[in-house]
């Protein structure tokens, strides 16, 4: 549908559709009650991209330098994927964990709420 504007035509097309990320997929991610770290992350992962990925480098280099991270305790840390909780399995790539184009991860940390319990 082409939608008339002061400026001519607006421009059709999604922008941000997956067919435009050379094979990857558009994957956010969040930790919740760490709101320092800002807004949830976007990352252009590849979706045979194993999720083990995901805890030993990416997190890793994200967010490494916050205090609470080295107290992750990744048995009772638990996941939620486009707003419904989840078990990742971490041997599995992220298409076949169900994680698709502009999924939402979240990750919660029982025990840790941000620096200082300041949720940031």
């Amino acid at each position: 549908m082409t939608v008339k504007t002061n400026y001519g035509a607006y421009p059709e097309g999604n922008k941000d559709a997956v067919e435009n990320f050379h094979g990857n997929q558009l994957v956010y991610f969040t930790w919740d009650d760490h709101l320092g770290l800002g807004t949830a992350f976007a990352f252009p992962f590849p979706p045979e991209m194993p999720f083990a990925a995901i805890t030993g480098e990416v997190l890793p280099n994200v967010c490494g330098a916050h205090p609470d991270f080295e107290n992750i305790d990744w048995v009772t840390a638990t996941w939620i994927l486009d707003g419904e909780n989840f078990i990742p399995d971490l041997g599995k790539s992220l298409a076949e964990n169900g994680i698709g184009h502009k999924s939402l991860i979240r990750l919660k940390t029982p025990g840790l709420t941000g620096y200082k319990g300041s949720g940031s």
